[in-house]
């Protein structure tokens, strides 16, 4: 993939597992690469701050891996932190998410690999170490959210979430304010979870790019892609600081 993004007229949207960052067999086992957090806050700053995650992962594990500072859709977008830090909640909570949650704890302490990843809005099942458990999972989830949640299949996992979730809806929230505004937007995904969002920028007039069509199923590329776009943008008059 070597498309240039022009800095002046260009805001850039990345998912954080299976996009940014190898999958590890469990969320917590994630590794960042070295001088990664600098590509991106050097990829910030030539984009005139129009950068954001847009990520299933909650606000205090964007900040655990990449350090305070950058702007991101939290949870697949039902909460969203602007360039200056404010957090705003765009999805109303499920009273029984927190009951769900705890019923499918109780589930998984009875079945060895799957792991329940807490959130503030919802929660997600992993089943990575356990795929052939696929089925039962979702069979359970099923009955117990019935249609009063979203039940959306991820990379070996299940989230569970409030209606109206997704991050196609965080994408257009940022594009239509500053620094966003007025740019094309670019976002790379690669999940089922990231779909709305790639749609999304192509209505915006930009272009959603996904890890498997467009990378070959491999980060490392993608990685490589954000180096180019970071020795491209500082490279030209617009980019330099």
């Amino acid at each position: 993939m070597s498309q240039a993004l022009p800095p002046e007229s260009t805001a850039l949207f990345l998912d954080i597992d299976g996009t940014l960052l190898d999958f590890a067999p469990t969320p917590d086992g994630v590794r960042v690469p070295e001088g990664l957090v600098g590509t991106l806050r050097a990829i910030q700053a030539a984009l005139g701050g129009a950068f954001a995650f847009l990520t299933g992962r909650r606000l205090s594990d964007v900040d655990a891996l990449f350090g305070p500072g950058f702007p991101a859709a939290a949870e697949h977008g039902a909460l969203v932190r602007d360039a200056a830090g404010a957090v705003t909640r765009l999805v109303q909570p499920v009273p029984e998410m927190d009951r769900w949650r705890a019923e499918m704890e109780r589930f998984a302490a009875r079945l060895p690999g799957l792991l329940i990843e807490p959130k503030s809005l919802g929660f997600t099942v992993h089943f990575r170490q356990v795929p052939a458990l696929e089925g039962q999972v979702l069979h359970a989830l099923r009955q117990l959210v019935g249609g009063r949640g979203e039940i959306l299949p991820a990379s070996r996992a299940f989230e569970v979430r409030p209606p109206n979730t997704g991050k196609g809806r965080a994408l257009s929230w940022y594009m239509a304010r500053p620094p966003y505004q007025g740019r094309l937007p670019f976002f790379v995904g690669d999940d089922v979870t990231d779909e709305a969002a790639i749609a999304a920028a192509f209505s915006e007039g930009g272009a959603g790019l996904h890890v498997a069509r467009n990378f070959g199923g491999q980060p490392g590329r993608v990685r490589g892609w954000l180096e180019t776009i970071h020795k491209t943008a500082t490279e030209t008059p617009h980019g330099r600081a």
